[in-house]
């Protein structure tokens, strides 16, 4: 029975660590769909053949690290939008942690509500030891295809490499 038992458990991990496994370059981006910090529905969906999408998933809003990234998103997001990049964030703080490190930081794009982790499952963004999304950011071209993933914790590094990503898009 413990034999059993176990070659379960073995199973279901393997399942779930795949199940949850970060999209690569080259690869489609998952379809998702979330309440923004307003309650307004935001869709991966509409920004295909309209905008590349910076979807940046971080841990905990109002934090040292997910702050650094945010304002260095939000002073960078003016010239992302008129290279035709939307910037949007994703955590598992609910509405109103969202409104309020907006409000605190300034924050000029939406940060998507994901309580239940669906989205950050999506993304294989699942922090591995808590029910929290981890660092990773993904730049998604117009045709909804991953060109880019940053998948380390240094927000500093986020910020240096969608920048140089983002530079190839106009190229």
């Amino acid at each position: 029975m413990k034999l059993l038992s176990k070659a379960i458990l073995v199973s279901s991990l393997a399942t779930l660590l795949l199940a949850s496994e970060t999209p690569k370059v080259g690869s489609v981006a998952p379809s998702i769909e979330a309440l923004d910090q307003d309650g307004k529905t935001w869709k991966l969906a509409d920004q295909k053949g309209k905008s590349a999408v910076i979807l940046y998933f971080y841990p905990k809003d109002d934090t040292p690290g997910c702050t650094k990234e945010a304002c260095g998103l939000r002073d960078r997001v003016e010239g992302l939008n008129s290279l035709g990049v939307t910037v949007v964030g994703v955590s598992r703080d609910d509405a109103e942690s969202h409104r309020k490190f907006r409000e605190k930081h300034s924050l000029n794009f939406p940060l998507l509500v994901d309580l239940d982790g669906k989205v950050t499952d999506a993304f294989g963004a699942s922090a591995p030891d808590r029910p929290r999304s981890r660092r990773v950011s993904f730049l998604i071209a117009k045709d909804g295809t991953i060109i880019h993933v940053t998948d380390v914790r240094d927000a500093q590094v986020h910020l240096d490499e969608l920048k140089e990503a983002v530079a190839e898009l106009k190229k």
